[in-house]
């Protein structure tokens, strides 16, 4: 499944590409470019409840100010898929602004919702893009965080 968000972010989204509103002809493209038809129904599936996190009546954290120096705690379950570098990351990423309280727990919940059975730091940066390319106004967190994932590192590394 992650395989099929990969794609579709890389070909559509991230190329700026028109992209494809009707379903039937999506999955038709997908099933043509190798995918199975679960995985598609699946990737299609976890990118409609992306967009339905912006429901502040369903999620009404996407509206609530974290409290000032707050910390978030992580359920063993979290804790098992986000391993102390993509934890550490996330926090980063608050710390630097690309993150806040609400484009946190969206990312979040949509790392919960992959069905991978590895899931390393490099996921962590896609989904994350995932997340920040649809919430509005938030242009700027995902030009950062652009600029992270793709800035080759400069000098000597020692």
């Amino acid at each position: 499944m992650f395989d099929i968000l990969m794609y579709l972010f890389e070909n559509y989204v991230h190329s700026e590409m028109e992209v494809v509103v009707d379903h039937d002809e999506l999955t038709d493209e997908l099933t043509r470019a190798g995918f199975h038809e679960q995985e598609i129904g699946k990737a299609l599936a976890w990118l409609e409840r992306l967009a339905d996190l912006q429901d502040s009546q369903d999620h009404p954290y996407i509206n609530q100010a974290a409290p000032v120096a707050s910390f978030r705690a992580y359920t063993a379950e979290e804790q098992a898929r986000l391993d102390v570098q993509c934890r550490g990351f996330l926090l980063y990423l608050e710390q630097i602004g690309v993150l806040d309280f609400a484009t946190r727990e969206m990312v979040i919940d949509r790392v919960m919702e992959l069905d991978t059975p590895q899931f390393m730091l490099e996921d962590l940066k896609w989904v994350i893009l995932m997340v920040l390319f649809n919430v509005p106004g938030h242009e700027d967190a995902y030009s950062q965080m652009e600029d992270l994932l793709f800035e080759e590192p400069e000098g000597l590394l020692h």
